[in-house]
């Protein structure tokens, strides 16, 4: 798979939707996620992210504002003992809450399908990463309408051992704009990550679409020691 530039790949869709993005720094030492959400209506505009324990949780910007929390008021992300968990919904609990029992990232999506969205049935997309003892792993999601029809869910989960350096994985809802909006196809694209977090923060934050971005979170997991960094932007401040 041709490795693809993120800038020119955000740049040139004015909306993607919510996308997650994992993979290993430039110098090999650290894990990368990242984790945006963008908005047409203004239910979803009015958001920001806020940090919740190791993780973040969306959170209406202005609450006189806010008509509809379902689907939007969540938390992407969330942390349990070695694993990072980041998905573009609720299904972040359900996956936290499986793994916890013992149930493998596939497994504990089994319960989950697309969102209840008619006609876009937006794709729930999901990673979890693990960082253990200097070795790094991680896996991603997609469950998705069977080309727009809400009788079957189609379910994709990829793996990804020992990821290489400067690379990563881009998956995202939405192929682009439209009414219905289309659903993202084929894997996760390959794309390249150079820089530091403030650079690869920039880099992303610059590139969505300046009308539909609303927010950003972006972590550089020590792979060694498991110490992070975190960047958290908003629109709405």
């Amino acid at each position: 798979m041709k490795k693809e530039n993120i800038a020119t790949l955000l740049s040139t869709n004015a909306y993607p939707g919510r996308g997650i993005i994992i993979g290993r720094s430039e110098d090999g030492k650290k894990a990368v996620t990242a984790y945006f959400i963008m908005g047409r209506s203004e239910n979803s505009r009015n958001r920001v992210f806020v940090t919740e324990g190791e993780g973040i949780r969306t959170q209406a910007f202005d609450e006189s504002k806010l008509t509809d929390p379902s689907l939007i008021i969540y938390a992407p992300v969330r942390v349990l003992d070695d694993l990072t968990i980041v998905t573009n919904g609720d299904q972040t609990d359900t996956v936290y809450d499986g793994m916890k029992k013992g149930l493998t990232f596939e497994q504990s999506l089994r319960e989950r399908e697309f969102e209840p969205d008619a006609p876009n049935y937006t794709p729930r997309i999901s990673g979890v990463m693990k960082v253990k003892d200097g070795a790094y792993s991680y896996s991603m999601s997609i469950l998705k309408s069977d080309n727009g029809s809400d009788a079957n869910c189609l379910r994709y989960t990829f793996d990804y051992a020992n990821p290489a350096a400067g690379e990563g994985r881009f998956i995202h809802t939405y192929m682009g704009d439209g009414n219905p909006l289309p659903s993202f196809e084929g894997e996760p694209e390959r794309i390249g990550i150079e820089g530091d977090i403030d650079s690869f923060t920039n880099l992303l934050w610059d590139n969505l679409n300046a009308d539909n971005k609303v927010s950003l979170f972006v972590r550089y997991i020590d792979i060694e020691n498991g110490t992070c960094d975190t960047r958290i932007v908003n629109k709405n401040r």
